[in-house]
């Protein structure tokens, strides 16, 4: 049992997203097959043999008008899917090192904002959320930046 919850990309966006094939900049969603990356909708690894859109997705923010917005490409399944199995870490991604950028109540970033070796990404969300100004943060890919998800406490 943990002290927080992992959000996924919510269900209306993505039905927004693949019921006009446009994402978040008015751009068109592109569709591939043979992709391996890690799906922002059920919060699992693709397989080679599943349909997936990549389109570009600005993560929400706490507060509003926040300077450190940004758009950033996501893989989802092409289709409507169940989402995750519940609101805990991705299991297949306990191992992988992330960046868990963490925000203030304003969405600008706060200095807890740190990078895990994905030994202990449960211990390091402990750590980040034990400071009280940390409202939310985002687990990204710690190579290209990408959106993974959000994490809140519980």
């Amino acid at each position: 049992m943990t002290d927080f919850r992992v959000h996924a990309l919510l269900p209306a966006l993505l039905a927004q997203v693949r019921a006009t094939g446009l994402d978040t900049s008015g751009n068109p969603v592109q569709r591939l097959t043979g992709i391996t990356g890690p799906l922002r909708c059920c919060l699992r690894s693709a397989r080679e043999d599943e349909d997936v859109i990549l389109f570009g997705h600005e993560p929400v923010l706490p507060g509003s008008g926040s300077p450190y917005r940004e758009v950033g490409a996501v893989y989802a399944h092409a289709e409507h899917c169940d989402g995750p199995d519940g609101e805990d870490y991705p299991a297949q991604w306990l191992d992988r090192p992330q960046v868990l950028r963490a925000y203030d109540a304003r969405g600008w970033i706060h200095p807890a904002t740190r990078t895990h070796d994905g030994s202990d990404p449960l211990g390091e969300i402990a750590s980040i959320l034990a400071e009280p100004d940390v409202v939310e943060i985002h687990s990204r890919n710690i190579a290209y930046g990408c959106y993974m998800f959000s994490i809140t406490r519980a």
